[in-house]
């Protein structure tokens, strides 16, 4: 089971991928992407006129000079932030 977070992070991207990230100002390099999956918001309706907000959700294992893990990343497709959702140490 996974610490559960919800702080917002800096996320580098090659091609829509996440290739780095920086959180609580340290930068950790992704070493590999395990999974890859797509919602969509709950907060949204259909029929109002707008986009499908959807959350792209990215389970990588990556590292700092401090620390090594396997980290989810949830990019939201409408704003375009980018979220640290779960931490497995």
């Amino acid at each position: 089971m996974g610490r559960y977070f919800g702080a917002k992070v800096t996320v580098v991207e090659d091609g829509g991928r996440p290739t780095r990230f920086t959180w609580d100002g340290r930068v950790y390099g992704v070493r590999r992407i395990i999974d890859h999956w797509v919602t969509l918001r709950r907060d949204w309706t259909p029929g109002n006129g707008s986009q499908v907000p959807e959350r792209g959700h990215w389970r990588v294992e990556a590292g700092s000079a401090y620390a090594q893990g396997v980290y989810e990343l949830r990019h939201d497709g409408t704003t375009g932030e980018w979220t640290l959702s779960r931490v497995w140490g």
